[in-house]
């Protein structure tokens, strides 16, 4: 069954009997390194650190025994399966897991019956967890609601998608809303290490050398169950050629990829990346594409170039050419829908448009003025033809009276104050004059004649 949660395996407790060593007689020692590995306790859960404190939402709800409604959000591999089948082995719960890929309105109503009728018996409860909830339709998550409104189960859902725009507003007002982050260099190193030395993992049958270690890191994009599949892909390399170190080689061939080497003289992972990034905003089309090759063949996750270029289009480009950030976006949905290889084309698109685009810094250097004022305490009332109007009272609050609608002009504009008195007459936005923002910057100025013409 599809799944993108960290360590998933369905049907099957995370929680495993020390004694026995297997999920069903032997199947535990030939299970893959991923399903061994999996957290019996959400203290072994790595990462997601800000859900698990304590006294967080979801720590109250576990030690309460509470019914309860979560959506997990987050990026595949960072453990949304996983921590749903936790909750409710913590909890002493039933464990009933439904893909949104395979199930249909049958299929979950079915579930909430068999959940209903277990509550009514035994008194047990049931957590249902039900993955990429996003490509349930309307109809399908209406037949949620039920099961979640009688608190015939506590629902688990998991969604890599936003889930304000994939999931209906019932459902979405009546849940908790967790957001998972995807795992950091550092937790996914801990991953690694624990594998290596775990009786359950590698149990110190193979070592990993420095440089092995960083590339399989990097591989993973944050993506536990990843790297445990490539970790053990290279220590099957290893060992198939009588060898108990794992090196770079091994984890080269384990992933089908080449291992592109970095030296010491600031050829490493970071350095290629600024490289990268800096060639792009120095309008360097050719060197640009030659540090792209370079880290899709170092196997850098596509995902991270396209957050990259994203930022840049904003930052270095900006209102000098607004469709950059279009070219961008798009690309890493592309990424996302279609993955290596072919997702290399739409990656190269993106960076030839970025570093051919005029560039301009005006757009960072507006908002982080802003978020400077802000932070200094320059954060007056709102003037009062500004405010809300429409509620009972305000009226007799001054709220709302002298507004003047901007439309009622030919012009568009209107001479009035929308600033609070603090930074009023501030200019944060400072266009430049390459691209698209020379004809923004005569814009905005005859704007900003307008407006203070008061």
């Amino acid at each position: 069954m599809p799944s993108d949660g960290l360590f998933d395996l369905p049907d099957v407790p995370p929680s495993l009997p020390e004694s026995s060593g297997t999920l069903a007689g032997n199947q535990f020692a030939t299970a893959p390194l991923a399903v061994r590995m999996r957290p019996r306790s959400l203290d072994e859960l790595v990462g997601q650190q800000h859900l698990l404190g304590p006294g967080s939402p979801l720590r109250q709800m576990i030690d309460g025994h509470k019914p309860l409604t979560i959506l997990l959000w987050g990026p595949p591999g960072t453990g949304k399966t996983t921590l749903a089948s936790l909750i409710s082995t913590q909890t002493d719960r039933r464990f009933v897991e439904v893909s949104a890929v395979s199930a249909g309105v049958k299929e979950v109503r079915e579930v909430i019956t068999g959940a209903r009728k277990t509550l009514a018996s035994t008194g047990q409860e049931t957590v249902l967890f039900v993955d990429e909830v996003h490509r349930f339709s309307k109809a399908q998550q209406d037949a949620l609601l039920p099961g979640v409104e009688n608190r015939w189960v506590s629902l688990v859902a998991a969604t890599t998608e936003n889930p304000h725009f994939s999931v209906i507003s019932p459902l979405l007002s009546r849940s908790l809303l967790l957001t998972l982050e995807s795992l950091t260099d550092d937790d996914i190193a801990v991953l690694v290490d624990r594998a290596l030395t775990d009786e359950r993992g590698l149990n110190g049958e193979v070592t990993l050398t420095d440089d092995a270690r960083d590339h399989l890191v990097r591989l993973a994009g944050g993506d536990g169950r990843r790297v445990l599949t490539y970790l053990e892909a290279a220590a099957g390399a290893a060992t198939s050629q009588g060898k108990t170190e794992i090196d770079v080689e091994d984890a080269a061939q384990a992933v089908d990829r080449a291992a592109v080497r970095y030296d010491r003289q600031g050829d490493q992972h970071y350095d290629v990346t600024s490289a990268f990034i800096k060639s792009i905003r120095g309008s360097d089309v050719d060197a640009a594409l030659h540090y792209l090759a370079r880290m899709i063949e170092a196997g850098e996750d596509p995902r991270f170039i396209a957050r990259r270029l994203m930022i840049h289009a904003s930052e270095d480009i900006g209102m000098a050419d607004p469709t950059a950030l279009q070219s961008a976006t798009t690309a890493a949905q592309a990424v996302a829908m279609i993955g290596f290889p072919e997702a290399r084309i739409p990656l190269a698109q993106a960076v030839i448009h970025l570093a051919t685009a005029p560039k301009s810094n005006a757009v960072i250097r507006a908002i982080d003025a802003a978020l400077s004022d802000v932070r200094a305490g320059k954060v007056g009332p709102v003037p009062p033809a500004l405010r809300d109007a429409h509620y009972s009272g305000a009226k007799k609050l001054g709220h709302g009276h002298d507004y003047l609608y901007a439309h009622n002009d030919p012009r568009g504009v209107v001479a009035q104050q929308y600033a609070p008195d603090d930074i009023d007459g501030t200019e944060y936005f400072e266009p430049g004059r390459h691209g698209a923002e020379a004809a923004l910057a005569d814009r905005l100025a005859r704007i900003r004649a307008i407006l203070r013409d008061r």
